[in-house]
Formats: C-alpha cells, structure tokens, sequence
C-alpha cells in the first residue's frame, strides 16, 4: 500500500530521537528500572516493569474496572464524558480490532492520529499500541512538518520519512486536507461529537469511525510488544514514581498527545499509577477553579496552570452573632500541583 511520508517530526518512545533522546539524558536508566520480560506479570502500583502499554492498561481494569480512567470536557459542546477503565478498554479492543480485521494493520505498520485532545484520541492511541503499531501523532492545525511520530516498533535512526501510514485517523473537517491525509492510505474519520456520534454526511472512500467501530469485538489479544514499546511503558512508569500519582490521584490536562506533557501527564503515567485523567478540550479559564473542586483534581500537567486564590482576610468575629455557614470561597482551598516532564 502505497502512501505519502509522515510529516517530519519528533519520535517520542524508543528510538531515542527526538524526545525521547532528550529523555535519554534527562532520565538515568537506573531510575526506569529493569526492563519487563515479554510476558512477565506486572507488579502494582506505579512500577515499570510491565511489558508494554496494553499491559498498563489491563492492570488498570485488574485494579479497578469500574473507576473513572477518563473524564473529557469540552467547553465549546458543553460535552462531559466520563469513561471508566472497562469501557475505555472495551473502546480500545473494538478498536484495535478494527485497525487487524478491517484495516490490516499489522505490527510494525505506521498508523498516523491527526485529532486534537478527546478521549476518542485516547482510545485510537491505545489501540494502535495494542496492536504493536507505529503510532504518528500529527496535531491537527499544525503546519505540515510539525507533527510529532510516536514510533513504535522503527530501528534506531530511522526516518519518519521511510515510514508512510497505512492508516490515517482523521477529524471529519480535514478528510480533504492532504497535508493529513496523505496519500493511498485508509482513511478513517471521527466526527468528535458527543456519545460517539457518526459523520454528519458520507465521505466517499472515507470510513465511518463511530459507524465501523461498534461491530468489532470487545475482547483483543495484544502481540508481544516492540522493545521500544516496553521502553515507553517503562518511561510511563518512572513519570509516575517522579511525580508521586497514586490511585487516588486526577491528573487534569489540556495538553495535546503530540506533546511530551500530554502524552506522559494526560495519559500514559497516570495509567502505569492506577490514576484518573480529567482532559479538557478548548478550557474556559474562568470554569477552571470549578472543575478543579468538582472533579476533585489534585494535579495538572498542561500549559494551564492553577494559581489559588489568596484567602480573604476574616472579619472580627462578633460575639452577638451567630456564627455563620462557611462559604464556598472561605472553605479550604485544595492543592494542586504541577507536573512537567521538562522535555521540550
């Protein structure tokens, strides 16, 4: 199958180019810790020793199925989706075996994601790991040579360019941009709407995500994962350890997953930790503090950042009056931290 090149870009797992070279020097290897055997059984907690991503993921159901993994805004739509770890794992097998049945996509093949932070964006990049795939992240927008190849399964040194997709997962809006879409690869588009709803009209030539998906199967067999696959786990894992996420912990982001932030922050660390993601797409500042106190985040790794606001002095209190119900702006302010993988 024939296709044009990804746009040149950053590989951002194992081929240590890129990112990743940069978190070669930043990470000392003793800090990942040993590298997982295929196969082997992953320990809890945020440890790095499992053999790849479907791995992480199936410890999380393990842990606990019916917790929230991912809570997604958007504040354009109005939309809140709260997936737990069985349905985003259900999502990601329907998935993945719509990327080997329908598409033919085997490991080591190159999958291309042009879609902006969505849990649906999630869901094809879970997949696509599960199946063993190459996975080329293009943010949508971008100016073509920005994109970012999360790689999997390439040997050390080799160019994005050497690897065409033979799948593109686009926005329905850009199913005519070939600065995207490239050229001779299957195209699936993603209307984004709320509840996963279909395209507004047939494309010609262009798969249905939300009309092909539903079809498949809930149940997927992962392949052994590619070394550098295993290191991106690994790498996952030690983000977690290094920002001290546990199970309780709801990570917020607006980071895209063609960034190191949003990749590592606002999904692959909090699932080696057994955390919950809170991902907004086009964030109203002024909900900010809202969300946080509803949804009860206790970190954030994005470029938004939180700043508290100071508590207001109290007046003196006087003994003739009753004392009153606190109000929302005098009750404790939860902390928040901020996390960064300080990749550029």
């Amino acid at each position: 199958m024939s296709s044009s090149p990804l746009p040149a870009g950053r590989l951002l797992d194992g081929v240590l180019t890129g990112v990743l070279d940069a978190a070669e020097t930043a990470v000392p290897a003793h800090a990942l810790g040993a590298p997982a055997s295929v196969g082997a059984p992953a320990s809890v907690g945020g440890s790095a020793d499992v053999a790849g991503v479907a791995a992480l993921l199936a410890r999380r159901v393990r842990a606990d199925a019916g917790r929230p993994l991912l809570t997604f805004y958007d504040d354009a739509t109005g939309e809140r989706t709260e997936l737990s770890a069985t349905t985003i794992d259900n999502w990601v097998a329907k998935t993945a075996n719509l990327l080997v049945d329908t598409l033919g996509v085997t490991a080591g093949e190159t999958v291309r994601i042009a879609l902006p932070p969505h849990w649906q964006t999630a869901v094809v990049l879970l997949a696509a790991w599960s199946v063993g795939a190459q996975v080329g992240v293009h943010q949508p927008g971008a100016a073509t040579g920005a994109g970012t190849a999360a790689g999997e399964g390439v040997a050390a040194g080799t160019d994005s360019h050497d690897d065409p997709p033979v799948a593109v997962f686009v926005t329905e809006q850009a199913v005519d941009d070939p600065a995207v879409v490239g050229d001779g690869a299957e195209i699936i588009a993603l209307s984004l709407r709320p509840l996963g709803g279909r395209l507004a009209q047939p494309v010609p030539g262009v798969l249905d995500f939300a009309a092909e998906v539903l079809s498949h199967g809930d149940r997927f067999t992962p392949p052994a994962p590619p070394a550098n696959q295993r290191f991106l786990a690994r790498l996952a894992g030690y983000y977690a350890r290094t920002w001290e996420l546990a199970a309780t912990d709801r990570v917020l982001t607006t980071a895209g997953y063609d960034t190191p932030d949003g990749l590592f922050g606002g999904l692959l660390a909090p699932l080696a930790a057994g955390a919950s993601v809170v991902l907004c797409r086009h964030l109203d500042p002024g909900l900010l503090a809202r969300r946080i106190a509803v949804e009860r985040v206790t970190a954030i790794c994005a470029p938004t950042r939180y700043d508290p606001p100071r508590p207001v002095a109290s007046e003196p209190a006087d003994p003739t009056r009753p004392p009153r119900p606190d109000t929302p702006a005098e009750r404790a302010t939860p902390t928040v931290r901020h996390l960064t993988t300080g990749l550029p």
